[in-house]
């Protein structure tokens, strides 16, 4: 359980991301409230999730989420670059993810 919430936790940042980037600098009322609600529902289940795994992973797990979520959005939504090398690093850090979730 505690990992699927941190999972949820990662795509919220994800999602407090893009309405960031929507709020264009928060200029624009509605993505600028829902930044701060997804953040804010991002932040309290990953409190959660620290009372059941490690500090460490569970922050790892959580950023890497929300790079991984965060880039993808910003290829496939707005448009922004991901080739090459950038692609193989998402691939790695995700790859690191699935190792953090395997691990005892």
């Amino acid at each position: 359980m505690a990992w699927m919430q941190l999972m949820l936790a990662g795509v919220l940042e994800t999602l407090a991301t893009t309405f960031l980037k929507l709020s264009d600098g928060q200029k624009h009322l509605i993505p600028t409230v829902l930044f701060y609600l997804f953040m804010l529902c991002s932040v309290l289940l990953m409190a959660h999730t620290l009372q059941k795994l490690p500090m460490g992973t569970a922050y790892a797990v959580w950023t890497g989420v929300g790079a991984v979520g965060t880039t993808l959005v910003g290829t496939l939504w707005f448009g922004e670059r991901c080739r090459g090398r950038r692609v193989f690093f998402l691939l790695l850090a995700a790859t690191a993810l699935v190792g953090l979730r395997l691990l005892p």
